[in-house]
């Protein structure tokens, strides 16, 4: 039986800041990944009309859906058969059915997602953790993943994939070609099925330099997956697709099977929204472009100030995250509020300022670990109106909402680095 599997500590902050909201707590939500912008009017009207579409459908999802998916990586120098595209209910349930279809055990970054460990105990098998190299997140080092995987083995244990994001959640980071190529070649002669998360790979902040794709360098052994919910923020909608390795019909028949007993079928209207959407037509490419432009601003911002109080953080080069490091303010933080582990500085955050970030527990990392993630993704406005302005701002941070964001920020780290606050005892 798999161990017991907690609720997805991304979901889990969400909810706790909501119950606070409601009672009318001032907060700062920056612990989940929702993507905090307004669904463009293309895909909704291709979603509104697409309302009589209520049959299940090709398991593997539509003909047009995947004819559409394979232009989109095509586009982006990964030629695709549409017969070995999977589309699915969102990127996670195709991730876990992956797990289940290649079967054996996975080896997953450290730090590396909240649901990638999760995942692998719900298929029954056990996650190997593997830490990336410094300033590369989502990718576990490859020769120390060499190593894990024949100790593994000699161990008696099935090791047959590893997983990796590309960027990184939790850290906003690109790993390197040249280590993503290294990663091939280990994986080759491992004989282990990449499967790679990309799911951020549109919201590289520098365009002209993309994320590398592990399908790049090994073609034959990699899966790629991807969704709407990070670059179109459609999460609610839940559709995500998977492009399987060159040739590899076997697994694209073991991946229908276990979604024809999973899910049946991706959700008919939203795979018409969907085909649209890989289509890329060029009004969503601006769109996308102009949320980039728009995480990029935010998360700089918020980087320089968690830099300026001391912690340390990698340059980020993507997405909406930050991986800050309070390694070096152990010592104040100990004698001024009483933190010592990571879960103390997140939950000091929520009760003391009602700010909703994930420690790097949550992640794979130690307890001890000062290490945190927090989001961006939510500063960009409360209503369509405000975050439709975010998008469209030539400068986001004057904007008086995401301005007032920040403000508080600074607020909130001036009360964590300041001096500790001392009493007289008086006669």
């Amino acid at each position: 039986m798999p161990e017991t599997v907690t609720m997805s500590a991304t979901l889990a902050v969400d909810e706790i800041l909501e119950r606070r909201r409601r009672t009318g707590q001032r907060v700062l939500a920056m612990g989940s990944g929702e993507i905090g912008l307004p669904v463009h009017p293309l895909p909704a009207a291709a979603l509104a009309g697409a309302v009589g579409e209520n049959s299940y459908g090709p398991v593997a999802g539509s003909a047009a859906l995947r004819a559409a998916v394979a232009g989109y990586w095509a586009r982006r120098g990964l030629a695709c058969d549409p017969d070995l595209v999977v589309a699915g209910p969102g990127s996670k349930p195709l991730l876990y059915a992956l797990l289940l279809a290649i079967g054996g055990d996975v080896v997953i970054p450290v730090p590396g997602w909240v649901s990638y460990s999760a995942h692998a105990h719900l298929a029954g098998a056990r996650p190997i953790p593997v830490r990336t190299r410094p300033g590369e997140g989502g990718v576990p080092d490859p020769d120390l993943l060499r190593e894990a995987v024949r100790t593994a083995r000699a161990a008696g244990r099935q090791v047959r994939s590893v997983v990796v994001t590309v960027p990184d959640n939790p850290t906003g980071t690109v790993t390197a070609s040249a280590t993503v190529a290294r990663l091939a070649e280990v994986a080759r002669e491992l004989d282990l099925v990449i499967v790679s998360d990309e799911i951020y790979c549109d919201l590289v902040f520098d365009t002209d330099d993309p994320a590398p794709s592990p399908a790049r360098f090994a073609p034959e052994r990699t899966v790629v997956t991807t969704g709407l919910t990070k670059s179109l923020a459609l999460g609610g909608w839940r559709l995500g697709v998977a492009r399987l390795p060159d040739g590899d019909h076997a697994l694209r028949e073991r991946l229908v099977g276990v979604a024809s007993q999973i899910w049946s079928s991706p959700v008919a209207p939203v795979q018409v929204a969907a085909t649209l959407a890989f289509s890329e037509p060029a009004e969503l490419v601006e769109h996308v472009a102009a949320s980039r432009r728009l995480h990029a601003a935010v998360a700089r911002a918020v980087a320089g100030r968690l830099g300026a109080a001391g912690a340390l953080v990698s340059p980020v080069r993507a997405t909406c995250y930050l991986y800050p490091d309070f390694e070096p303010l152990r010592e104040h933080l100990a004698q001024a509020h009483g933190v010592r582990t990571g879960p103390e500085l997140t939950g000091w955050l929520l009760e003391r300022h009602g700010v909703g970030v994930l420690p790097g527990s949550a992640f794979g990392e130690p307890v001890h670990a000062l290490r945190l993630r927090a989001s961006t993704s939510r500063l960009y406005g409360d209503t369509d109106e405000e975050r439709t302005a975010a998008l469209a701002a030539a400068d986001p941070l004057v904007l008086p909402w995401i301005r007032a964001s920040l403000d508080r920020i600074d607020e909130v780290l001036g009360d964590l680095v300041g001096p500790p606050v001392t009493t007289t005892a008086h006669p």
